[in-house]
Parts: C-alpha cells; structure tokens; sequence
C-alpha cells in the first residue's frame, strides 16, 4: 500500500482583512507541505491543473519542479492534468524534464478535469470534448512507449509527426500514465482495456459508491485484450 496526498493550490483568504492570499504566498506554503510530506514519507505527492480564480495553479508540472528541488524521496505528479486542452507533445516534454530534475520521481494523470474553462482558453471546441481526450491520450501513451526510437502518428485532433524524437529522455523507462475519472462506465473501461493504473476523483458521495466501479475495471482489466 501506498499514501499520498492530491490538492488543487486552492486560493486561501486572510481571516482577518478578507482579502485572497496572493498566489506567490500559496505556493511558498504548499512547496511547505510537499517538504513536509516526504520528511514523514509519505509515497506520493499530486497536484491538480486548473484556469480559475479560485486556485492558483495553472501548470502543475511547473510546480512540481520547484517541488523536486526540496524533496528526495517522494513521487511527484499530477492530479489531474487536463490533456484534452493540452499538447500531448509538450506535456510529455514537460514531465520528461520533470522526471530528471526529480532523479525518476514523476508520474502523470491524465484526465478530462472537473471544469471546461481551458476549452475556450486554449482555443478548443467542446463539441470535441471525447475526441479531443482520445486522440491526445493515445497520442501520450505513443509517446511514452517509444521514448528511445522516432515517433510517426497520424492525428485526426492533434498534429501529425513524421519520424520525429521527443527530447528529453525521462529517467524511467516510461513515465507512469494515470486515468483518472469521475465516475463514468465508458471512462473506466477505456483505463482497464488500455492497462492503465485508474484513479476515481470523489468530489461527492460516499466511496463506497464507487465500489461498483472498481470491481467493474478489475473485471474489465483481467479480460482485457493481453489478457493480463
């Protein structure tokens, strides 16, 4: 068994004035925490991707960076990070660099994320919205299996690449990919027949509501198409 701890950089107010704590206040405090949880060793360590006022980090690879430099042992990555609004491409950069600034600690969790306001930020459709997460998932898993060789992919939502090699090389053989879902069949299904460790955001409810569906991807998983 492993423990960690995900936040979001949510934005904290002053009790006293009622004013918002600026978010170079937030991140001096969190970068706080993260120290703190691998002196008590603790496994891991996510933070989430979000573009509101509400929360003060909008890339958490840049964040964890900061984080490796101050800790040693703990395993940083991201909860979640948006790859639907992303570039699979420079994402894959970004925790490749991740990864050998922290010596082989990075991991990544891809997800559709809890809001939609990156869509219009980045200038993407929400019609697309299951494609867009599709394509550039498949894309980052692409990515991350042929770290050591050149790449060729035909998108049909992100760029296409012609023999082209992705630099950096992460530390690890591949960097560890999650799914992370809501609570939705079809998002279960694609993480279990894919092969891919899952993790289930409960925003509300009991846990043990998600019982089904954690018996739904160890059922889904075990008869996937390797047959593991």
């Amino acid at each position: 068994m492993e423990l960690g701890i995900s936040m979001f950089g949510d934005m904290q107010y002053n009790l006293q004035t009622g004013e918002k704590v600026p978010a170079q206040q937030r991140y001096k405090e969190m970068l706080e925490q993260v120290k703190l949880a691998d002196q008590v060793g603790l496994d891991y360590f996510g933070m989430g991707e979000h573009h509101r006022e509400d929360y003060s980090v909008t890339s958490p690879q840049m964040f964890l960076a900061a984080a490796a430099s101050i800790t040693k042992n703990i395993r940083l990555g991201s909860a979640v990070s948006v790859i639907s609004s992303s570039d699979a491409v420079r994402l894959y950069e970004d925790f490749a660099t991740l990864d050998n600034i922290s010596n082989g600690r990075a991991e990544l969790m891809a997800g559709r994320g809890s809001f939609i306001e990156s869509f219009p930020l980045f200038g993407y459709n929400l019609d697309d919205y299951d494609n867009l997460f599709e394509d550039k998932l498949m894309l980052l898993l692409e990515l991350n299996k042929t770290i050591n060789g050149k790449i060729n992919w035909n998108g049909r939502y992100t760029q296409n690449l012609v023999n082209q090699e992705i630099f950096p090389k992460p530390v690890q053989k591949e960097i560890p990919i999650w799914i992370a879902v809501g609570g939705t069949v079809s998002s279960v299904r694609r993480a279990a027949l894919l092969g891919l460790p899952i993790t289930y955001a409960i925003i509300g409810g009991l846990p043990i509501n998600f019982k089904p569906l954690v018996d739904f991807y160890k059922t889904e998983y075990l008869n996937g198409p390797s047959s593991r």
